[in-house]
């Protein structure tokens, strides 16, 4: 399986760096099959750097080759249900929330995405109606 990372540098071998930020599936590093979204986040990415340092960085798409054969602990989200809602709030709520997969695949809270999922978060939303809003969401993948 082929898959790319967009960002602003060349990374040969992925590492996994803890930050304040919670993310959708726990500290990783991210990835997805489609080219085109890599290429939008690598892109995206350069643009907040370059105006943020006041200087130029590219778009790189990092390319990798997957060999899905490993046999490694993973879960697969089909799509926005609640239980792949229940864990990006508890990535994205608590930093020191663990699972215990190695590879997560699964769809992207995107800025769409990320509203409804932060109004669970504010307990706004009950997470069967945000799931059921999600559903008509456009949705891109990660892994």
């Amino acid at each position: 399986m082929i898959l790319y990372h967009g960002t602003t540098l060349e990374i040969k071998e992925p590492k996994i760096f803890r930050n304040e930020i919670g993310r959708d599936f726990g500290f990783a590093f991210y990835t997805t099959d489609i080219k085109e979204q890599a290429e939008r986040w690598a892109v995206r990415r350069a643009k907040v750097l370059s105006v943020r340092d006041k200087k130029s960085y590219p778009a790189v798409v990092n390319v990798y080759e997957w060999d899905n054969d490993v046999k490694l602990h993973n879960k697969e989200f089909e799509g926005a249900s609640l239980e792949w809602l229940e864990m990006v709030v508890a990535c994205r709520s608590d930093l020191d929330f663990s699972h215990e997969f190695d590879i997560v695949t699964g769809k992207i809270a995107n800025d769409n995405v990320g509203e409804t999922v932060s109004y669970v978060l504010q307990g706004i939303m009950r997470k069967e109606d945000a799931v059921e809003r999600l559903k008509f969401e456009k949705i891109n993948n990660q892994i």
